[in-house]
């Protein structure tokens, strides 16, 4: 199953290092990234799969959630399906 991660905050040092080692941890393979900084924002995308993680899809939201309190950027990750809904006109 594939998921839609989205990271946004104000620029700092470590936050792909801190999520993408997160995703590693759990088995959750990164399938494309696209990140930017527009002015002092950071702003990351990430397809990822999440079919061969070894704890629950709730789980690695909850640890993603506890990253961007830690680091104050707002970390979501949806189900693709719920993902492209959401952003269906």
């Amino acid at each position: 199953m594939k998921a839609i991660v989205t990271v946004i905050g104000e620029d700092q040092v470590g936050i792909i290092a801190e999520v993408t080692t997160t995703l590693a941890k759990q088995q959750v393979n990164v399938l494309d990234i696209s990140q930017t900084i527009m002015q002092q924002f950071f702003t990351m995308m990430m397809l990822v799969d999440v079919s061969n993680a070894v704890i629950s899809f709730e789980n690695v939201q909850k640890e993603l959630k506890a990253i961007g309190e830690k680091m104050n950027v707002s970390i979501q990750i949806q189900h693709e399906e719920i993902y492209h809904a959401m952003h269906r006109l």
